[in-house]
C-alpha cells in the first residue's frame, strides 16, 4: 500500500508552502491552495522563474478565510532590507472578496482577481524589490482544467493536486549522484501530495516503491476525497530555485532530468497532476487507493 506523509498548501502563488496533519481537499484543491497571486502593475503574475525571492514568503491563512499573514522566512530573508530590526516583519491582510475586481494574467490568460489592498501592496514591493500587488481568487472564479479528467483550480499552473513519490526523487537522487551532484529536497518540486510505501500487510503490492508509479494512476482515493490523473507535470525553472535560500541554484535538477524523463510533448516530466473528483478530507497517514490503472504517458 501507499499512504500520504506529507500535504503541503501554498496559498500565495510562487511562495512558500506549509506542511499540514490534514486539510480539505476542495474541487480547486487543498482549501485555500494557489487561492492568492502576486502581480505586477500589468497584472501579469509573478513567479519564481524571474522573481525567486517570493520562495522566502511565508503566507498562512486563517482557518475561515478572512485573514491572511505573510511573514519572511529563512537565513536570506532580509538580505539587502536593513536586517531583522529594519526590515519588513509580517504582515496581516484582511481578506476582502468584495473589492473591485481587476484584471490579472496567467500564462497569457486573462482572469479576475479581487486586489487586497496598499497594505500588502507595499509589504510585497518592498520584499521583492518591484512593485507589486496582492489579489485573490474571486468566489465565482469558474476556470476550467484540461488533461485527461477536466476540473478546476484556483491560480495553480494547471490542474488542482500535484502529487510526487518519494521513490520517484530517490531515483532521481542516486540519477544525479551519478553526476557528482547532491540530492535535491523535495520543495524543489513544489508537490501537494507526496506519498510513500508502507506495510503492504502480507500479500498487499508494494507498488509505492516504484519510481514514477504516479505517472499510471488513473483514479484514486484517498481518505473521503477521490482524485482523477490529468497529466504529466512538465518542469520548468522554478526547480532551479533554492527554497531555502531563495535563489537560483546551477543545473539540477533539469540537467539530469533531460538525460531520462524527456516527453514526446516536449520539456522534462516529473510527477503527476490531479483534478478533484470528489472533494473530502485528506490527512497524513491517509492510505492511497488506486481504483484504476493506465499506461504511462511517453
Amino acid at each position: 500500500m501507499a499512504t500520504v506523509v506529507d500535504l503541503i498548501t501554498y496559498p500565495v502563488k510562487g511562495c512558500a508552502g506549509t506542511s499540514l496533519d490534514a486539510a480539505f481537499l476542495t474541487p480547486a484543491g487543498l482549501a485555500y491552495d494557489r487561492a492568492f497571486m502576486v502581480v505586477g502593475v500589468d497584472g501579469v503574475f509573478r513567479t519564481q522563474r524571474r522573481d525567486p525571492r517570493l520562495a522566502l514568503v511565508r503566507p498562512t491563512v486563517s482557518a475561515d478565510g478572512s485573514r491572511l499573514t505573510l511573514e519572511p522566512v529563512g537565513p536570506d530573508a532580509l538580505d539587502g532590507l536593513g536586517g531583522p530590526t529594519e526590515g519588513p516583519g509580517a504582515v496581516h491582510v484582511d481578506v476582502t472578496t468584495s473589492a473591485p475586481r481587476r484584471d490579472v494574467e496567467l500564462f497569457g490568460v486573462t482572469y479576475q482577481g479581487i486586489d487586497q489592498g496598499d497594505g500588502a501592496a507595499r509589504w510585497l514591493t518592498e520584499f521583492l524589490g518591484a512593485p507589486s500587488r496582492l489579489v485573490r481568487v474571486p468566489p465565482e472564479h469558474d476556470r476550467k482544467t484540461d488533461g485527461l479528467t477536466p476540473g478546476t483550480s484556483g491560480y495553480a499552473d494547471s490542474s488542482a493536486v500535484h502529487l510526487l513519490s518519494r521513490a520517484s526523487l530517490a531515483q532521481l537522487d542516486a540519477r544525479m549522484a551519478e553526476r557528482g551532484a547532491p540530492p535535491l529536497a523535495m520543495d524543489r518540486f513544489r508537490p501537494n501530495l507526496v506519498i510513500d510505501s508502507g506495510p503492504t500487510g502480507g500479500s498487499g503490492e508494494d507498488w509505492a516503491s516504484a519510481p514514477y508509479a504516479e505517472d499510471r494512476i488513473r483514479r484514486m482515493t484517498i481518505g473521503a476525497a477521490g482524485l482523477g490523473y490529468t497529466k504529466l507535470a512538465v518542469r520548468c525553472a522554478v526547480t532551479l530555485v533554492d527554497q531555502e535560500a531563495g535563489a537560483r541554484g546551477g543545473p539540477e535538477p533539469l540537467r539530469t532530468l533531460a538525460g531520462y524523463r524527456r516527453f514526446s510533448a516536449g520539456g522534462v516530466v516529473f510527477g503527476a497532476k490531479f483534478s478533484v473528483t470528489r472533494p473530502g478530507k485528506l490527512s497524513v497517514g491517509d492510505e492511497v487507493v488506486v481504483e484504476e490503472w493506465g499506461d504511462a504517458e511517453t
